[in-house]
């Protein structure tokens, strides 16, 4: 495998900028994953990514040594631990990143039978979250506002844990167009809403929008649900997290489906 011993090589400062630069990831559409996991998870449900990067000590790891046994020697970089520690987000690194394609944009498909629609989300580990309890839950979709923090990010593919590569993620969506398109209800997350989430049907094809962490669903995205619920909160907490409250919904729908095919 090729060795990397100086931060002046052209291929660790590509790499650099795809770890720490939006605009190259969008540029070059590629990503990069920092982790064993992360990592085996894209080969289990995607296939190979375009290039490993191992560390000196990772190259040692038995788990490491599985995943990279398969690739050519020119499609593996090795760099020093000093370095791949420049490379990495992690504070303790796993010794393995690999680089892969982010998905082209998708149109989204009218015949969604679940699905999550984010207006402005900003925080990485949040949307990361939703991710995964989407993927928990069973939900096929995820779409984002233009003004939404970027999915395929390295800190949320990290706090997504794998979830992107088991869902579809819709970037840059007109979410107005997307509920008006939907073929079963929008319900739209709100705090003060009258009805509670409990009360809800939910079963069926069920669209829930949830809005930005500090200023909530757009006036317009609430106006164009055909219900608003809010979360029933007998503590003296006045909201939940946004990936917590999206938890609370997606798997109330997964209980109330639960129920509904024993009967």
């Amino acid at each position: 495998m090729k060795k990397i011993s100086s931060s002046a090589n052209a291929e660790f400062k590509q790499l650099r900028e795809l770890v720490d630069s939006s605009r190259e990831r969008r540029k070059a559409g590629l990503t990069v994953l920092d982790g064993i996991h992360l990592v085996q998870a894209y080969r289990d449900h995607v296939g190979a990514p375009e290039r490993i990067i191992v560390s000196e000590s990772g190259s040692l790891n038995n788990e490491i040594k599985q995943i990279v046994k398969n690739f050519s020697s020119s499609e593996i970089l090795q760099a020093s631990d000093g370095l791949f520690k420049q490379l990495s987000q992690l504070t303790t690194p796993t010794g393995i990143l690999a680089v892969v394609k982010t998905p082209r944009p998708q149109p989204v498909p009218a015949d969604m039978d679940s699905c999550i629609l984010l207006e402005d989300l900003q925080d990485p580990g949040n949307l990361g979250s939703i991710l995964r309890a989407a993927a928990a839950a069973g939900v096929g979709h995820v779409l984002l506002s233009k003004n939404s923090v970027q999915a395929w990010s390295p800190r949320v593919v990290r706090a997504g844990m794998g979830a992107h590569f088991m869902l579809r993620i819709h970037e840059q969506a007109d979410l107005l167009t997307a509920a008006a398109m939907f073929g079963g209800k929008v319900l739209a997350a709100s705090r003060k809403a009258p009805q509670s989430l409990f009360d809800a049907d939910l079963r069926g094809k069920i669209a829930f929008a949830f809005g930005n962490e500090g200023a909530g669903l757009s006036r317009q995205l609430r106006a164009a649900a055909h219900a608003e619920v809010s979360i029933p909160m007998p503590g003296k907490t006045e909201s939940l997290n946004v990936a917590a409250a999206v938890a609370v919904c997606l798997f109330e729908r997964v209980r109330q489906l639960a129920v509904s095919s024993k009967q």
